[in-house]
């Protein structure tokens, strides 16, 4: 079922963009990182337009930003809600209703 690839496509590209997250959140542990260096740039141009709107809800803790984190967490649970609306579409689509 082609409907059912895309949701798993969906999945992976989810996974995959959580784990930038999450090396971005960990890049916020670490001391003097090289932010002009490729991958590190990379990271953050593509999580910033997402972890922006969060940025000043929590002020950062020392060096750590935990705006990737709310981001995180609001990101999963409307992953979740949206996947579950996908799957129960296509299932309703399969079965002809």
């Amino acid at each position: 079922m082609r409907e059912l690839q895309f949701i798993l496509v969906l999945d992976l590209l989810f996974e995959v963009f959580t784990w930038i997250l999450v090396a971005r959140f960990l890049l916020s542990w670490i001391p003097n990182v090289n932010y002009y260096h490729p991958v590190v740039r990379f990271i953050y141009r593509v999580t910033d337009f997402v972890v922006q709107p969060f940025r000043g809800i929590l002020p950062p803790v020392g060096a750590i930003d935990f705006s990737p984190l709310i981001m995180f967490l609001v990101l999963r649970l409307a992953y979740s809600l949206l996947r579950r609306i996908l799957v129960i579409l296509v299932l309703q689509w399969a079965m002809g209703g």
